[in-house]
């Protein structure tokens, strides 16, 4: 492909050498059958994930100067499908950790779901509505550890009360993290259900009440980390409301646009927002 003008999003030469070693193993062991390399360079096809997901566009609306939907999504849902997507998020996580000054996995994690709306031709079969905050939609559960990085993420019908979130968010970071985790925060959303399930896990979940002498948004210490990452996370267009028809390609997104962020942490970059002009992508 010939040289073209870089896009916001794309990974600079030290943010693509981070996840370059993971791609390169992944394509040496999905080698062709015929030899064939593939007309698009693995980097190209990487930054393609990110662009749409800042802008937010449709996979037929990608620029003609990224690969097309046929490669880009190939590798999409490949590595959707078999965690290679997952394991660079990790690999950057522990990073980000460890620049920190902090262990690889957390002890204490903090649980929160939201629910958002969903796109036309979402299957009604995987979406329900939010009756508490009046959304149909999806819900969209986190767990993040005290920096903010995202530990588990679970994607279920809005219709699903929290509980089943906060069960999937406590499964998924006992093994996520290595089995360190020993604490969670929750708020008032999550019921005794999740308390009890994190007993059978060793994990303590502590039910973090709002301050009954407060009034509108009042920061809980820790807890407003989760908050923060929401925040984060709609700076990704493609967020903003559920597109994907599977809830594993919703839960990848969130993965991917995290991924974007901590390359950027770990190379000193600034991340733009919808503020800057030069933000303005596509």
């Amino acid at each position: 492909m010939s040289e073209r003008k870089p896009y916001p999003s794309d990974l600079s030469d030290e943010q693509w050498v981070l996840i370059e070693p993971v791609i390169t193993a992944w394509k040496n062991r999905h080698r062709s059958v015929s030899g064939h390399q593939g007309a698009y360079e693995m980097r190209e096809s990487v930054n393609s994930i990110p662009y749409q997901g800042r802008t937010g566009c449709q996979w037929a609306y990608l620029p003609h100067d990224l690969p097309p939907k046929s490669a880009t999504y190939y590798y999409f849902a490949a590595w959707r499908d078999d965690g290679t997507g997952q394991v660079i998020h990790e690999l950057l996580r522990c990073q980000v950790r460890e620049k920190a000054r902090r262990l690889e996995d957390p002890t204490l994690v903090v649980l929160d779901a939201q629910s958002v709306h969903v796109a036309a031709g979402v299957p009604a079969s995987m979406t329900g509505r939010d009756p508490a905050k009046r959304v149909p939609g999806r819900k969209r559960g986190l767990a993040v550890d005290v920096l903010g990085l995202v530990i588990a993420v679970a994607v279920l019908a809005a219709s699903a009360h929290d509980n089943a979130a906060g069960i999937m968010l406590l499964d998924q970071a006992g093994e996520n993290a290595g089995g360190t985790v020993e604490k969670a925060l929750v708020d008032q959303g999550f019921k005794n259900q999740v308390v009890a399930h994190g007993t059978s896990l060793d994990i303590d979940v502590e039910i973090v009440e709002r301050n009954p002498q407060g009034k509108g948004f009042l920061p809980q210490p820790k807890r407003w980390r989760v908050e923060q990452t929401y925040g984060i996370l709609i700076l990704h267009r493609r967020l903003v409301r559920d597109y994907e028809h599977r809830p594993s390609s919703s839960a990848s997104r969130v993965y991917w646009a995290m991924t974007h962020v901590m390359v950027r942490r770990l190379t000193g970059a600034d991340t733009l927002t919808w503020r800057d002009p030069q933000a303005v992508i596509g």
